[in-house]
């Protein structure tokens, strides 16, 4: 498994360096995982609506083809991309996915702080009135996120069992930018980071943890 920092980069370039990786690797290619910080930009998947983003402004917005709805990436963003083989990992993709937000989980639970998971909602979560407490969430039935605000969101495309796109975890940014759009298609879901929580907000000693620990999960 290779852990590359990348460090700021150009959201197109990097999506594209992924296709190309991903289109050309053989079944001896090592796996990787890469670390970015973005420049700031909205992303659509494949399926996103239009009407998610609220107002772009001076922000671009880009259509991608992973997976979910829209999202902001942004400076103060730690962005996983793991390109790896599943067949190595003799895994599905649900597996796969639950192996991203368990790395982010892990990583918070490092700080304090607890992350929680919403069904049919790829991602992680937090509670704002209790962001160290272990109580499980109980899903409101009439807003399943009341009390949450989402620290990492989720992408992911995966090609002939080869996986690309990943996990963006909130480190310390402006987060401004997330009121401009329905964050992944939800209206009024709050988003918060690591900063915001009180939690080390270093990008590179975030980054150093988060791929490590997906590098652990996700390897053989």
């Amino acid at each position: 498994m290779h852990i590359r920092s990348l460090g700021r980069r150009d959201y197109g370039a990097v999506e594209a360096a992924m296709r190309e990786f991903t289109r050309s690797r053989t079944s001896d290619t090592p796996d990787e995982i890469w670390l970015v910080e973005h420049e700031p930009v909205f992303t659509l998947g494949v399926a996103g609506r239009d009407e998610h983003v609220l107002d772009a402004g001076d922000i671009p917005v880009l259509r991608t083809d992973r997976g979910g709805q829209v999202t902001y990436h942004g400076p103060g963003q730690v962005v996983a991309y793991p390109m790896i083989d599943l067949r190595r990992l003799h895994i599905y993709v649900k597996e796969y996915v639950y192996r991203l937000e368990q790395a982010v989980h892990d990583v918070l639970a490092e700080q304090g702080l607890t992350g929680h998971r919403v069904s049919g909602a790829p991602g992680v979560f937090v509670r704002l009135d209790d962001p160290a407490g272990h109580a499980r969430y109980a899903s409101n039935v009439a807003d399943r996120f009341a009390g949450l605000a989402k620290v990492a969101a989720l992408g992911v495309k995966v090609t002939n069992h080869r996986t690309y796109h990943g996990v963006a975890l909130n480190v310390s940014m402006d987060l401004r930018p997330f009121a401009r759009i329905n964050p992944c298609g939800h209206p009024g879901l709050r988003s918060i980071d690591l900063a915001t929580l009180g939690a080390d907000a270093q990008w590179g000693a975030v980054a150093d943890r988060l791929g490590a620990r997906l590098a652990t999960l996700l390897s053989p």
